[in-house]
């Protein structure tokens, strides 16, 4: 039996404990399936183009393109301002086994809802229904009735080709929520969380013992440090005109 953990700053707490041959099974049926939800095509400003099948979406074809479509990530704090960190389930299609920042997935074009594009509502909702789905965090503590529960930074565009069969192509939002939350991870998606405070964000990087996924290396490389410092005054660091490129 392989014991998975739950990391808060400064103490190790235990986590559900799981991982046989049923589970993995279960976790790679729900990964398969998970691959036939649609998702939204959008060009490179951001415009619906269409949809696709997550499994068409994020399939490298041979001349090593992929389809561009809408994505979202959240980083999420607690009061302290203490980041959570995840770690990827090693069942994930794409990017297996990586730490990545809370929750990162797509608004669905099966959802109507999540086509809404006035103040990125669609994704928002998407925001909430994932976070609860991957953390088990409550819907009422992610409600969308407080529009502060998702702070909408801005957006970024990146690829990566990833292991050459799966990779991202993605206008990527960037939302930000600080809030104590009830964690219950969903062992399918995740199989680690953690908080990390902004101190020891350096040395918690230089010591994680599996890769970050690609598009939460870029933010970290590029933009994480700064809104980080600036959680209280994050309004001043948005920027919903233009998107950014890595």
């Amino acid at each position: 039996m392989l014991s998975q953990w739950l990391r808060s700053a400064g103490r190790l707490l235990p986590a559900r404990a799981y991982s046989n041959a049923a589970t993995a099974a279960n976790s790679a049926k729900l990964q398969e399936l998970a691959l036939e939800e649609k998702c939204i095509l959008v060009d490179e400003n951001d415009r619906y183009t269409g949809s696709a099948s997550k499994r068409d979406c994020h399939r490298v074809d041979p001349e090593g393109n992929i389809r561009l479509h809408r994505a979202f990530s959240v980083f999420l704090f607690n009061s302290a301002g203490d980041m959570l960190l995840q770690r990827r389930s090693v069942q994930k299609i794409t990017f297996p086994d990586c730490y990545t920042n809370a929750c990162c997935s797509h608004p669905l074009y099966d959802i109507a809802g999540e086509r809404e594009e006035l103040n990125a509502l669609g994704i928002r909702r998407a925001a909430q229904r994932r976070l609860n789905y991957e953390l088990g965090i409550p819907m009422a503590q992610v409600s969308l009735a407080r529009p502060e529960n998702f702070h909408y930074v801005t957006r970024i565009h990146y690829a990566d080709r990833g292991d050459g069969t799966w990779g991202e192509h993605e206008i990527d939002y960037i939302l930000f929520l600080q809030k104590n939350v009830d964690l219950k991870p969903n062992d399918s998606e995740v199989s680690e969380v953690r908080y990390v405070p902004r101190k020891g964000l350096n040395d918690t990087m230089a010591h994680l013992d599996a890769p970050l996924t690609p598009w939460f290396r870029l933010i970290l490389q590029h933009r994480l440090p700064l809104w980080w410092d600036n959680l209280h005054q994050l309004k001043c660091y948005e920027n919903h005109k233009d998107i950014e490129r890595f």
